[in-house]
């Protein structure tokens, strides 16, 4: 049984010992109808709350179900999953893996691993790897359309500058007032083809995969709808996806539409795949749907949660 303990590789930074934390292999989530909500990012990657404070969130909607899946980072985990089980919140350990597939920038969540898996870290750390020199690169070519000094102004809403990214940018850009809002900052700056977008090789899909099933966990394709794929592209990253040991796609997420929802429980019912449901929930500010108002998951689907209710994390 894989337990987050005060002595792994981020525990050790802890001032103080950890609470004995533990599986819950009985806990009662019979059904695609429960509130599950397992994709939101906290202040360890590009969300603006602390996880206590997101759990405590999660808890007040009515979340059953609760992850945290900061960007590339497992750092925030034992906060999260120690909040979540003082509310009584079930809680899986979850984090979202930034890949590169075909040239283009993908996301794999991973659900229900041991966080203390040292390969796992390891990937994890290296991923992020390169964040800050993009970053310096994104600022000098805004400087070249007159925005100066947004590497500086981007750190101060960075909880870790190894994580910096555009989202940090943006909340720079809308909080001087170069755009209204964080959507209008991407449209005219940070999308490919436009002042500020830098390109970034990310993990490759296998490895993401293979850290995340390795530690015990679920691979998951995050937001399927946002990718510019052609249909043969998509179908090509389902068919390697699966094909390396993936198992899950969210069907039900903040940016999709219900085109969106209809598409991809035929996807997860084409490639065999568990379902997942998730706000990406990032800010109060900022985000369009918040944690635990997603519609249900269709209910010809199998929830992602089905196969993982051995690492469900309650106090015992």
């Amino acid at each position: 049984m894989h337990n987050l303990s005060p002595n792994g590789p981020f525990m050790s930074r802890m001032k103080t010992p950890s609470p004995p934390l533990s599986y819950n292999a009985d806990v009662n989530l019979p059904s695609a109808w429960i509130n599950a909500d397992l994709h939101c990012h906290s202040c360890v990657s590009d969300g603006t709350l602390e996880p206590e404070a997101l759990a405590a969130r999660a808890k007040a909607n009515g979340v059953e179900l609760w992850a945290l899946t900061d960007h590339d980072e497992v750092g925030g985990q034992h906060r999260a999953m120690t909040a979540a089980m003082d509310l009584d919140l079930p809680y899986l350990t979850g984090t979202e893996i930034s890949v590169t597939f075909a040239g283009t920038t993908v996301h794999i969540v991973g659900l229900g691993f041991d966080a203390n898996d040292e390969q796992l870290i390891a990937g994890l750390a290296a991923t992020r790897g390169g964040r800050r020199e993009r970053a310096m690169d994104m600022s000098n070519e805004l400087a070249k359309v007159g925005i100066k000094g947004a590497y500086q102004g981007a750190l101060r809403y960075v909880g870790n500058p190894d994580l910096i990214s555009r989202t940090h940018f943006a909340r720079h850009l809308v909080d001087t007032g170069v755009c209204h809002d964080t959507q209008e900052v991407f449209r005219r700056y940070l999308v490919d083809g436009k002042p500020g977008y830098v390109p970034h090789r990310w993990a490759k899909l296998q490895d993401a995969v293979r850290w995340i099933t390795q530690a015990g966990g679920i691979a998951v394709i995050a937001h399927p709808g946002r990718y510019k794929f052609t249909p043969n592209e998509e179908f090509a990253f389902f068919s390697e996806f699966k094909a390396h040991g993936g198992q899950g796609v969210e069907v039900i997420t903040g940016s999709h539409n219900t085109s969106d929802f209809a598409k991809y429980t035929d996807t997860a019912l084409e490639f065999g795949l568990f379902a997942s449901r998730g706000a990406d929930f990032h800010s109060p500010e900022e985000s369009h749907t918040d944690l635990g108002t997603l519609p249900e998951l269709p209910a010809k689907l199998t929830p992602v949660w089905e196969p993982l209710r051995d690492r469900i994390h309650k106090r015992s």
